[in-house]
């Protein structure tokens, strides 16, 4: 790493031991069981939020992302929410693409958010078509959010939720992912969703997640709930 890159990371790593709260690092370290603790500094998403825009600001962006892999949950916090940051959609999508291999836990992956993909689904489409084949763990699970996020109201097609459904993983991140996927499309998409669950189209385990996920849901209706209670594989 040249001494450019390397005073950004040691500025950036300053910063976060200045705001770290050692209580609630022991909270997070409680929620992300495939990160040792001893890489989790302990900073609050807000103050993370607010760093990533300083680091923006500042002129230090391009190379804090160049500066891969991080040895910090917080680091790879920061990386998720700069990127979010970017209005640029082809800028937003490279720097996915790149940052995604990296991602080593569920925070940072659901954490990805440009604003810009919303507008931009067509060009998104062919990423999570590639992502959502990875042998990675992360990636699988980013491409499946994505289809949650921006394929589900107006632009649903059950071909997506066949992309989702076809998903073959022993992987608990990204089976729970798609149980989370069949439950929010179960809210959004009922009648179009409910033959998944009455043909068995998902594995069992996703299928009773998905329906257990649904039946504590605020946004289905407690109809809906009774009959998806039918569909649970005992």
């Amino acid at each position: 790493m040249d001494k450019r890159l390397s005073g950004v990371k040691n500025y950036i790593l300053n910063r976060l031991y200045a705001l770290q709260d050692n209580a609630y690092k022991d909270f997070q370290s409680s929620l992300l069981p495939t990160i040792c603790a001893k890489n989790i500094i302990g900073v609050r998403t807000p103050e993370l939020r607010s760093l990533a825009k300083e680091v923006i600001h500042g002129g230090m962006m391009d190379d804090f992302i160049l500066s891969v892999p991080h040895n910090f949950f917080e680091e790879n916090q920061l990386h998720a929410f700069i990127i979010s940051e970017i209005r640029d959609f082809d800028s937003a999508v490279r720097a996915i693409d790149k940052f995604l291999p990296y991602v080593d836990n569920w925070a940072t992956c659901d954490q990805m958010s440009p604003k810009i993909f919303a507008k931009n689904t067509g060009k998104l489409l062919p990423y999570i078509k590639k992502w959502i084949k990875s042998k990675h763990v992360y990636t699988v699970r980013f491409a499946v959010l994505c289809l949650m996020r921006y394929f589900l109201d107006e632009l649903f097609d059950t071909k997506y939720a066949d992309m989702v459904a076809c998903i073959k993983s022993d992987e608990y991140y990204i089976n729970m992912m798609r149980a989370w996927y069949f439950a929010t499309a179960a809210a959004k998409q009922y009648s179009n969703i409910l033959p998944y669950f009455q043909n068995n189209s998902i594995d069992s385990w996703t299928h009773n997640r998905a329906i257990q996920k649904s039946i504590e849901s605020y946004r289905i209706p407690p109809e809906h709930k009774a009959e998806l209670k039918k569909y649970k594989i005992s």
